[in-house]
């Protein structure tokens, strides 16, 4: 079902919902007309239409729901099997150009910095729908971690993996160059900052232009804001872009792909360290700030 079928259905289901209240609102009118007089069946009649408008609306509402969620489900689908075949199309085509010609020292060593690249993209994609499938499956014991260094490293991850200068993105110091500490799993919270960060580089398609930087909040929370300069959000925008599969209408979705687990699997796995995660954006063009708060521990918490 394509994009224009799926607006039918959605369209469809909402007219014949509007069309069934509307029979139900005229046949109980005419029934308290014709039964004015008699009080128990005037009754009974208000208690069946409040009984039918009840279904008549939950049902248009689980028809509408539904159709959206395939939607997104079939657009994540497709998504993701766009991000499974390119990065093994591109390590095909080196591979078949090393086996079919020989190559310079240089030009191979390019090659397989390009595969290597291509390798961890898919190992990423993999691993996030791993994960968004892992999520409330598992427990494990979170132990004290110093957030700058997990953070220094996801910079370092994301800009491997995406062949971007240092200057891309620009961790700030931390003022007072105080260590703050978080309990948490440092697989999860890794897992978080690099797909923040790599949603930030991917919404920058101008030029990428990243600012980190690491505060306490009320002495009791460490926040992390990661600011680009890049399409920005529309509004109403800042608190959708955390559900799962969703995607910004219009927001070149053609042109700049994702599975919509992203941002999905920051929120959750800043929920499960007893944290948030928010957006701000002044409009579109304008840029996107992703705020995540973790509460604060001591080096030595149990």
């Amino acid at each position: 079902m394509n994009f224009t079928q799926r607006r039918g259905a959605i369209a469809f289901a909402i007219v014949l919902g509007v069309l069934l209240t509307g029979v139900t609102v005229t046949l109980n009118i005419g029934w308290i007309i014709l039964n004015e007089r008699r009080v128990a069946l005037l009754v009974l009649g208000i208690i069946f239409f409040a009984a039918l408008l009840t279904g008549v609306v939950l049902n248009t509402i689980f028809l509408v729901r539904e159709v959206r969620r395939n939607q997104r489900q079939d657009s994540f689908l497709n998504a993701v099997t766009h991000e499974l075949k390119t990065p093994i199309a591109s390590i095909r085509l080196y591979l078949e150009t090393l086996q079919r010609r020989p190559v310079d020292e240089s030009k191979r060593q390019e090659f397989y910095r390009i595969m290597l690249a291509d390798a961890e993209r898919l190992h990423a994609t993999v691993e996030r729908v791993l994960k968004a499938g892992e999520l409330g499956q598992r427990h494990r014991d979170r132990r004290p971690l110093e957030i700058e260094p997990l953070l220094a490293e996801s910079i370092a991850t994301v800009l491997r993996q995406n062949n971007l200068p240092t200057e891309a993105i620009t961790l700030l110091p931390v003022p007072g160059a105080v260590r703050l500490h978080a309990l948490g799993i440092p697989e999860d919270l890794r897992t978080a900052f690099i797909n923040v960060l790599e949603n930030a580089v991917k919404y920058s398609p101008k030029g990428v232009d990243i600012r980190v930087s690491l505060l306490i909040e009320q002495y009791t929370n460490a926040v992390i804001r990661i600011t680009d300069t890049g399409l920005g959000l529309p509004p109403g925008q800042q608190k959708r872009i955390f559900k799962r599969f969703y995607r910004v209408p219009g927001r070149n979705a053609t042109l700049i792909k994702g599975t919509g687990l992203g941002l999905y699997l920051v929120q959750h796995i800043l929920h499960q360290h007893s944290g948030s995660a928010a957006a701000e954006s002044q409009g579109p063009g304008k840029g996107t700030t992703v705020i995540l708060t973790l509460p604060l521990a001591t080096p030595d918490a149990p």
